[in-house]
């Protein structure tokens, strides 16, 4: 059966020490000259949004830490975001560091450890009911923001300390899941991304051919016996001999999107397929679109040329910003600020780490008075060289079992974290039987 929780006061699991809760320096006393390259950390908003305080960190000397001491935050302990995307909620890590300054838009709780667990109180700030009552309690005069006399006064849950821990370890043990998976994708991206360089970039194995190598790791040896040996010069740069540059548009199929009139509901109401814009590019962790926020109509669709692209098209944001990319694991139709690459007869892997490599180049080709933006008219002439068949295919064949296998955690990381989000307001809340 449930747990009774009874309720209490942030300020209620407050550690009795002094600054247990507190925000971030005045302005004046943090400002960007006092950053270094190292030192402590600084937890700004851009480390936020993760279970844990993470990502690029900005630092300011030991003697500037201690001189803000009032404002220090250390492992286990709970910041919050004060202005700039509130509700966000993090945990400061058990390390590399073991103390952190909290930026002018953070506060941070440090908890009594004797009343409350700090993993259960992370997941208890990120249930819906209390993301709700952030946004219900929002100070709305100038820019919108939370004071520490909100947070102070928020009501929360207060289970006994050992149910904490069992629903902790409960919703951590999924999240722990997620984050391997997720450090599994980075290694084979990275590790695909290596191959892809060294093959195409580098051209590692046609140089180790004309330095007298009988094979090369990863490519057959009938396919091995094909390459040339040496190099061809072209406008473009060096390529193997027999090896041609040409341009993307003639590469593969290059096409736009666009948005039909969000007005019009039978566009959009009761909408069947994938319609992607760079927003929903922007928030994956690995080039995968698995699905996309919003679904259009058959009747919008007709209103967007290229149609429904089918699924292993490789997407490209064109603007605001241009960069993003994945393959679509699901047929989509996509906005006018995506370029989309239909990849019929060549490696969908081999243009997506093309189009990666030669970013630069996609940018530097972009105009735009407002933002930057990259046509397709200036997209499909970019030179890309193509290889032979043969060496595409047992490029694509060394690969994919890494993209399958990004494919595969990404999916069971969405499962995971479906179950996570089911299971975190009836288990904050006592709900579910124990």
């Amino acid at each position: 059966m449930g747990v009774e929780h009874r309720e209490v006061k942030v300020s209620d699991i407050a550690a009795s020490t002094r600054n247990a809760l507190v925000g971030g320096p005045f302005g004046s006393n943090l400002v960007s000259r006092d950053y270094v390259e190292s030192g402590v950390p600084v937890i700004r908003g851009q480390n936020m949004g993760e279970r844990w305080v993470s990502g690029e960190f900005a630092f300011v000397s030991e003697d500037k830490a201690d001189s803000l001491s009032s404002n220090l935050a250390r492992p286990g302990d709970i910041v919050f975001t004060q202005r700039g995307t509130l509700g966000q909620v993090s945990l400061v890590p058990p390390g590399p560091y073991d103390r952190y300054l909290v930026s002018q838009s953070q506060m941070k709780l440090t908890v009594n450890k004797e009343l409350a667990d700090p993993l259960f109180y992370y997941y208890v700030f990120s249930s819906p009911s209390q993301q709700e009552y952030i946004q219900q309690n929002t100070i709305q005069s100038g820019v919108p923001h939370t004071n520490l006399g909100t947070l102070r006064e928020s009501p929360i849950p207060l289970p006994p300390l050992k149910i904490q821990r069992l629903v902790a370890e409960i919703l951590g043990s999924l999240d722990d899941k997620i984050e391997l998976n997720r450090q599994m994708n980075r290694t084979l991206e990275a590790m695909a991304r290596a191959i892809f360089k060294a093959w195409f970039v580098d051209f590692e194995p046609v140089k180790a051919k004309a330095a007298g190598a009988r094979s090369f790791h990863g490519i057959p040896e009938r396919v091995f016996d094909q390459l040339p040996d040496c190099f061809t010069e072209a406008e473009q740069g060096l390529v193997p001999e027999g090896w041609h540059w040409m341009s993307i548009g003639d590469f593969v199929h290059v096409v736009g999107g666009a948005t039909p009139s969000t007005k019009e509901e039978t566009y959009w109401k009761d909408g069947i397929h994938p319609f992607c814009t760079p927003k929903d590019m922007s928030r994956l962790e690995s080039p995968v679109l698995l699905d996309t926020q919003r679904l259009i109509t058959d009747e919008g669709l007709k209103k967007i040329s290229s149609g429904l692209l089918p699924s292993g098209t490789v997407l490209l944001s064109s603007r605001a910003p241009i960069g993003y990319l994945a393959i679509s694991e699901t047929p989509v139709s996509v906005n006018q600020g995506i370029i989309a690459m239909h990849c019929e007869k060549v490696s969908n892997l081999y243009i997506l780490f093309w189009a990666e490599e030669n970013m630069d180049l996609i940018k530097a080709h972009a105009g735009g008075s407002t933002f930057a933006e990259i046509s397709k008219r200036n997209f499909r002439p970019l030179p890309i060289v193509r290889p032979p068949v043969e060496i595409l295919l047992a490029f694509d064949s060394l690969v994919r079992p890494f993209y399958e296998q990004i494919v595969s955690n990404l999916r069971e990381s969405a499962k995971l974290a479906e179950a996570r989000d089911t299971l975190l307001p009836q288990l904050v809340s006592g709900n579910a039987n124990l």
